[in-house]
């Protein structure tokens, strides 16, 4: 159709020449040659553009998805750390077995200390100095270490959520080792010593009965907090005293009142050993209680707090 052309002359219809035909047809297919690079050139530009579009939008995507999921963790992660040590089983109910247990299961790590929520060791801790005021005799204790908590035995624990109130029962052996010095009488002895101590309980047992509350923190989080407390306790099975030089002129008068001190261990300890263990007490309560500040109620005890 491109190379043929009716021209009316005379009433005849005349055709172009051939050469004419040929040279019209190249310059069609020439043309759109050249049109179809153009627009296949065209084309391939908008999809290229498109691609880096679409990769560069891709981009911008993922890099806001991952700075959102690092901000989430980061606030997840300051805000709900667990704080509780790993030796700290929760209990699902206030069972004894499972408080006995539970309770068990943390005493040995917990008394060792636990640095990262700045409380103390209990086993061993040190009496830096404990005047003990007796009948007739004074008697102070220097750099006392006191060990053995660490193995004591649980004998029962209630936990009386409604009624925030705790109680723990339990028995171990006690040993106290330091410097002392005495001054006074034990009866009929006159006393004026110093040196080494040794004071060894076995089977000291103990009930500590606390009444505590339920406070939250400033963001919002619940504790255990302790009103008060009170305790009670026995000598157990056996007292054994080891003081040193009891009399600084006499070993033998030392010894003959050493020996006194350890057949009469229950009337001495009675008026000896409670001052070291109001000490010991009043240490382990204050741990304790900042040890729940310090822990949310949650990771301590899967039991929802009581509503009142």
């Amino acid at each position: 159709m491109f190379c043929r052309t009716f021209q009316r002359a005379g009433g005849a219809i005349q055709s172009p020449s051939r050469r004419s035909c040929v040279d019209q047809l190249l310059f069609v297919d020439s043309t759109k040659a050249r049109s179809a690079i153009y627009s296949s050139r065209l084309l391939y530009g908008v999809q290229r553009w498109i691609h880096c579009e679409a990769v560069k939008y891709e981009n911008m995507i993922l890099r806001a998805f991952g700075i959102s999921l690092l901000f989430v963790i980061f606030l997840c992660g300051w805000g709900h750390a667990k704080l509780a040590p790993d030796f700290i089983h929760p209990c699902n109910a206030t069972t004894r077995e499972c408080l006995i247990k539970s309770t068990q299961d943390a005493i040995p790590e917990f008394v060792k200390g636990i640095p990262s929520l700045n409380l103390e060791s209990l086993d061993p801790f040190v009496i830096e100095k404990l005047s003990i005021p007796l009948n007739g005799l004074k008697v102070t204790f220097y750099k006392g270490k006191v060990t053995g908590f660490r193995n004591c035995i649980v004998d029962d624990v209630v936990s009386e959520l409604e009624k925030r109130h705790f109680v723990l029962e339990f028995h171990c052996n006690l040993t106290i080792k330091g410097q002392y010095d005495a001054v006074g009488k034990i009866l009929l002895f006159p006393i004026n010593g110093e040196g080494d101590a040794k004071v060894k309980l076995v089977n000291l047992r103990m009930k500590v009965d606390i009444n505590t509350k339920y406070i939250k923190d400033e963001n919002n989080l619940n504790h255990f907090a302790l009103k008060n407390y009170k305790y009670t306790f026995d000598y157990g099975d056996r007292v054994y005293f080891d003081l040193k030089n009891l009399f600084k002129e006499s070993k033998e008068l030392s010894q003959t009142v050493l020996n006194f001190l350890n057949e009469n261990w229950k009337t001495v300890a009675e008026e000896f050993g409670k001052p070291i263990v109001d000490y010991a007490v009043d240490l382990a309560i204050r741990t304790i209680e900042k040890f729940f500040l310090a822990v949310p109620y949650e990771e301590l005890i899967n039991v929802p707090i009581p509503k009142f």
